[in-house]
């Protein structure tokens, strides 16, 4: 997998220390992909709430879009004015995102080369196997090595690179769950092999769909078929890879939906909508309410005046450029006295 491979040995240690404990291939995804789930649950809750949030900032994204579409510029400035002033934050709840991209490499890798990062027999040992088998060193490896040492057909030649104990443990490698062989590849074939790969496909399409939902988030345009667009994608993608990567999609698929309902109960993005714009509202209305200050009138007596907070904000900044001036008006005009001093 590339520049990301090095996430399947951690991922492979836990699911080593599950499949020890439960003797099963099948079971230890599972239940590895319920704990990952467990653990992201509160990066999750802080992404709906976040969601949930932006959700009421849309109708004012949308006008700013529509008002300044021909001038990008301007644009970008007023969306910078909402960042500062109402609290919007286009990433806000990326983290949970990364997170997850992260583990799906991880098992990628782990259910790529199940022998090297769950039964930790070395690569440069499988690499040679290989070899000696005719073969090259890739996804489909494990699989074909697994079936020739449990039906006992592996060559001599090949079988004395790997020691008594690596044989013994690829022996008693329970890959079987629910009579699937998760080191398979499912083929475009009528049989028990398109189980898990059609499942993780539907369970993506319609999680995807509902979540967005259940977010409060509203897609425009072509981004409403962007989670359909996704699972057409994955079509390609689960029929090129072992099966077992297909059952740990479905079973985060499903619990993600699970998981979707629950942060709707605790972040209701209606209910969050309405406290982000009665928010809004009141910073309205603290910005237009007028504040008495002291200011120096031009015979230099102190008067009390009501202004604004835009126009607290813009006598702010005339006072700081005064005090700027008064600070550094000796290195400013030194260097032009000295010069008409040697003139």
């Amino acid at each position: 997998m590339g520049f990301l491979g090095f996430l399947g040995t951690p991922l492979g240690y836990v699911l080593k220390w599950m499949y020890d404990f439960l003797g099963s291939y099948g079971w230890a995804l599972v239940v590895f992909t319920i704990l990952i789930r467990l653990l992201s649950f509160p990066l999750q809750l802080k992404q709906q709430k976040n969601t949930a949030r932006m959700s009421a900032y849309q109708p004012m994204i949308a006008e700013i879009q529509k008002k300044y579409a021909k001038d990008k510029d301007k644009q970008n400035q007023e969306l910078m004015r909402l960042q500062e002033e109402y609290g919007y934050n286009p990433m806000a709840g990326c983290l949970p995102m990364f997170l997850n991209f992260f583990v799906l490499f991880g098992v990628i890798e782990a259910v790529y080369y199940p022998l090297q990062h769950i039964l930790h027999i070395g690569k440069d040992v499988l690499t040679q196997v290989a070899g000696a088998m005719g073969l090259n060193y890739d996804m489909y490896f494990g699989s074909t090595l697994i079936q020739q040492v449990q039906s006992g057909t592996l060559a001599a030649d090949a079988a004395k690179l790997l020691t008594a104990g690596q044989l013994e443990a690829i022996q008693n490698f329970n890959v079987v769950f629910l009579g699937i062989d998760l080191t398979q590849k499912p083929e475009l074939a009528f049989n028990a092999l398109l189980i898990f790969p059609i499942l993780s496909v539907l369970t993506m399409a319609l999680t995807n769909v509902i979540t967005m939902k259940m977010s409060g988030q509203e897609m425009q345009g072509s981004m409403k078929w962007m989670p359909w667009i996704m699972s057409l994608m994955f079509v390609w993608f689960g029929f090129t890879v072992p099966v077992a990567f297909s059952l740990y999609y479905t079973v985060s698929n499903l619990l993600m939906f699970a998981q979707s309902v629950i942060l709707k109960k605790i972040y209701d993005p209606e209910k969050m909508k309405q406290q982000v714009q009665e928010e809004i509202e009141a910073k309205k209305k603290a910005k237009k309410a007028k504040k008495q200050i002291k200011t120096v009138d031009p015979t230099g007596q102190e008067v009390l005046k009501e202004v604004t907070e835009s126009e607290m904000a813009r006598l702010r900044l005339e006072m700081a450029r005064k005090l700027d001036e008064e600070k550094y008006k000796d290195e400013r005009t030194t260097p032009l006295a000295e010069e008409a001093k040697e003139e």
